[in-house]
């Protein structure tokens, strides 16, 4: 009985020992990345100095020079880049979109969608039929359809408390509506920007067209033009109203970018890895700050911390910078085919994607029950820097493939508060002056001390 009680009070020694090492750990990570942060400065850099970074484009590139010397600079032990082949899309001379009712000639902003066809060099203009779902096209069939410009004019649902779930539910309309239109013989498709903010700022993203399906162009129009284009279809019989746009888009032969890897070299397990990353590439409409520049320069950040501290990780850690998330997951999917052909231990999976505001907490897939219940005691090491909610369910679009490449990883996504990402997410507002310092400061820092949790305990 003695015996017992002895490794009892020796266990409970050791865990509030363990906790208390861990607690002084992320007192310095948040101590540091507050004090001497470098990611906000390497944002603006990002930003102002090279701007949009399509994949394709000498913008990219020059992003990922930029990255792998900035990783250089910070004395990693490993800086790398891996070759991955990504189209190359260009929108051409800005759109032109305009509302026809009768003599009445009504201009409204419109942005192409990303790898959308181009209009006739005259441009198109029909009459214009508006529907809410995919399925209203099953509905109207051809006879409704052909010859129309098709207006999906679905809002978001504002009864979702967490805003990505609102763009999930509207996004199909976007990335599948103008194939699925063409099949009834539409001229053109006109979206709903994806937000729930009314604004004239259209909101881009990609669509996918079946690979021998008919290709008809197609642009998102801004929420307070779609309102003003509905309201005028209700009031007016079908035939007077059109719609008139032009647009410029091309698309050219796939181009050679990269990943940007950098590595710190785990001291016990240097073939075990614990990923933290965001996408490189950005829409072309302003300078990707949120979407997704937040999310490099934090994961990047996350790894300078845990250098400047001196610690030594146990698991190789990486910072990644994928390119082609943007149209293509190109970057993301090339990172898991090369890490099962170097067969790569991936232990977990960092993706920041959902922009620099203020941490919440992470989602996580792949843990069994006992092992999210686990993560208790983690909880309450973040609940002083305010992002302890930990969620089932978690990830995103460039670490999703390590899924099936890399069996048993633990995918992770960073959840920062999701109420103001849909105002700027791809559109001519995603710029620096948009981003919070503290803010962003807050989630390197967060990231950080994730990473660290991971590499001294596992998830077991």
């Amino acid at each position: 009985m003695k015996l017992k009680l002895t490794l009892l009070l020796i266990l409970i020694s050791t865990t509030t020992l363990l906790k208390a090492q861990d607690s002084l750990m992320l007192r310095k990570i948040y101590d540091e990345e507050l004090v001497n942060g470098q990611c906000y400065g390497n944002l603006h850099y990002l930003c102002k100095n090279i701007g949009p970074r399509l994949s394709g484009s000498k913008n990219a590139q020059k992003a990922v020079e930029w990255g792998k010397k900035l990783m250089e600079s910070y004395g990693f032990d490993h800086v790398f880049l891996q070759e991955v082949m990504v189209p190359h899309w260009v929108r051409g001379a800005k759109e032109v979109g305009m509302i026809i009712d009768g003599k009445n000639k009504i201009p409204v902003p419109i942005a192409a969608l990303g790898m959308s066809v181009a209009t006739p060099k005259e441009g198109i203009t029909a009459n214009i039929i508006e529907v809410h779902s995919l399925k209203e096209l099953d509905t109207l069939g051809e006879s409704m359809i052909k010859g129309k410009i098709v207006f999906f004019n679905r809002p978001f649902d504002p009864r979702f408390i967490e805003t990505l779930r609102a763009y999930g539910t509207a996004g199909d309309q976007r990335n599948m509506g103008p194939a699925a239109a063409a099949k009834y013989g539409a001229v053109g498709v006109i979206v709903r920007s994806l937000t729930e903010t009314l604004d004239n700022y259209p909101h881009t993203g990609a669509t996918r067209y079946a690979p021998d399906g008919i290709k008809i162009p197609a642009a998102a129009i801004s929420t307070k033009a779609a309102n003003q284009l509905s309201t005028l279809l209700k009031q007016r019989k079908l035939p007077l109203i059109k719609f008139y746009f032009k647009q410029n888009c091309e698309m050219r032969p796939d181009t050679l970018s990269y990943n940007v890897i950098g590595e710190l070299t785990g001291s016990e397990n240097p073939n075990k890895f614990i990923t933290v990353g965001g996408h490189l590439d950005s829409w072309d409409l302003a300078e990707g700050a949120h979407d997704d520049g937040t999310g490099v320069m934090g994961s990047v950040e996350a790894v300078r911390i845990l250098k400047v501290l001196g610690y030594k990780p146990k698991n190789t850690i990486r910072a990644v910078f994928f390119m082609n998330e943007e149209n293509g997951d190109k970057g993301g999917i090339k990172y898991a085919e090369l890490a099962a052909k170097n067969k790569e231990e991936h232990i977990a999976a960092i993706e920041s994607d959902l922009g620099g505001f203020t941490p919440r907490g992470f989602g996580f897939t792949g843990l069994s029950s006992n092992q999210f219940k686990n993560l208790a005691s983690w909880k309450t090491l973040f609940e002083p820097y305010g992002s302890s909610r930990f969620l089932v369910g978690g990830g995103g679009s460039d670490i999703g493939p390590l899924k099936e490449k890399a069996p048993g990883v633990i995918l992770i996504g960073f959840d920062p508060d999701s109420q103001r990402y849909f105002d700027v997410h791809h559109t001519p507002n995603d710029v620096f002056e948009n981003v919070n310092k503290r803010e962003l400061e807050l989630g390197a820092a967060s990231m950080a001390s994730l990473i660290y949790l991971i590499d001294q305990h596992g998830f077991n």
